[in-house]
């Protein structure tokens, strides 16, 4: 289309060669400034997209010895502590090696050349704290001030909704040690989460999918929330000074293909506002003020609804500001302008039937922006889209 548009130009631009004067003049002028604004608005458009079709490669396998599967939670690690290494990549899992859901205990920690280590095996009945359930390690993982790693359970005993219980938040320390747990006061069902430092604290974003889904029985229910969670970091470990309800009535219901379907991926841009993966509805909400705000924004304002969205996912943001979703029913990765213009598109599992189905989930930007690192649910890999 823009080839057969740039030769409908180019003849009419040659015809006005023969007329005289002010004329040819005038012709140039009208027929050149269309031109010069489609190819200015084009490279505007090239230029101002985050991703593009690259190379897609396997980094390494997430399976750890005792044989966990359905990677979930992506994070890159800010800062070397501990065992954790500055670059490398952790990832949770969510079933055990029988592929039950809500039964994984592992996250694995890989290096960008693809060496595998197990950084943490979360046990239940070792627990310092409360965990209604036990352990199903969510998407929701994130690494704060302090190196504290900071990972979501949502359990079953036998990989079904009928089990399912309400789980909580678990911190570990930088050495893979879990040194206490989050629970109640609104955490029920941690799916994802995204955190920000700031001096002296740390805040959670978190979404909870469990709520009014017991006895729902396949039904929606308009009650997921989205959680900000203050945390005082100053002291010997994080405490949680506050929490703060600033998203509510997101459709969740059980799925027997996917356990639980919510609102997922969460991401927060410069200017305050968290942008929700609304699974359901298959559209990016906006909570505005995000950080400071006292009430919920309810179920946010929609930022984009459809087009190339099906059944967002993971959520993360792109150094340029857009927003980077992946799709739970096709395989593709999406970004989004804040203003709700969808810029590309990009297919990151082709297998299956249809392709991609239910295989994406977590993801990460590669620090300096050379990549986006995710985890594909089909081949239990942690994989690399290189731009």
């Amino acid at each position: 289309m823009i080839g057969s548009m740039r030769r409908a130009w180019r003849p009419r631009l040659l015809a006005g060669i023969a007329l005289s004067g002010g004329v040819l003049l005038a012709v140039v002028l009208i027929l050149a400034v269309p031109a010069l604004a489609f190819a200015a608005s084009r490279g505007a458009a090239v230029s101002s997209s985050f991703i593009h079709p690259g190379t897609i490669s396997t980094v390494a396998s997430t399976v750890p010895r005792n044989g966990d599967v359905n990677p979930y939670g992506v994070v890159v690690v800010p800062r070397s502590a501990g065992d954790l290494v500055q670059g490398d990549v952790l990832v949770s899992n969510f079933n055990n090696s029988k592929n039950l859901q809500g039964t994984g205990t592992t996250i694995v920690q890989i290096s960008p050349s693809g060496q595998r280590h197990l950084f943490a095996r979360i046990i239940a009945s070792a627990l310092p704290g409360a965990c209604p359930g036990g352990i199903g390690l969510t998407t929701a993982l994130t690494i704060i001030s302090g190196n504290w790693v900071i990972v979501g359970s949502l359990p079953t005993t036998d990989g079904t909704s009928a089990t399912v219980q309400s789980g909580c938040l678990i911190v570990l320390n930088s050495m893979g040690h879990v040194v206490e747990t989050f629970s109640g006061n609104g955490i029920n069902g941690p799916w994802d989460m995204t955190s920000i430092d700031r001096p002296n604290k740390s805040e959670l974003f978190v979404t909870n999918v469990l709520n009014g889904i017991p006895g729902s029985n396949g039904r929606v229910v308009n009650k997921g929330t989205i959680l900000r969670i203050d945390l005082n970091v100053a002291g010997s470990m994080p405490s949680i000074e506050s929490i703060t309800t600033i998203g509510s009535g997101f459709s969740e219901r059980t799925d027997p293909a996917a356990l639980i379907i919510g609102p997922t991926g969460v991401g927060l841009s410069a200017n305050g506002t968290l942008y929700v993966a609304d699974s359901l509805n298959n559209r990016i909400a906006a909570i505005p003020n995000a950080l400071d705000r006292t009430t919920t924004a309810f179920t946010g304002k929609d930022i984009s609804v459809n087009g190339a969205l099906n059944d967002p996912l993971g959520l993360t943001m792109a150094p340029n500001g857009d927003i980077l979703t992946v799709n739970g029913n096709d395989g593709n990765l999406v970004e989004t302008k804040p203003s709700g213009a969808q810029v590309a598109t990009v297919a990151l599992d082709t297998t299956g039937s249809p392709p991609g189905a239910g295989t994406l989930f977590g993801l990460a930007v590669v620090p300096g922006g050379s990549g986006v690192y995710f985890v594909d649910d089909g081949s239990n890999t942690l994989n690399l889209l290189s731009l």
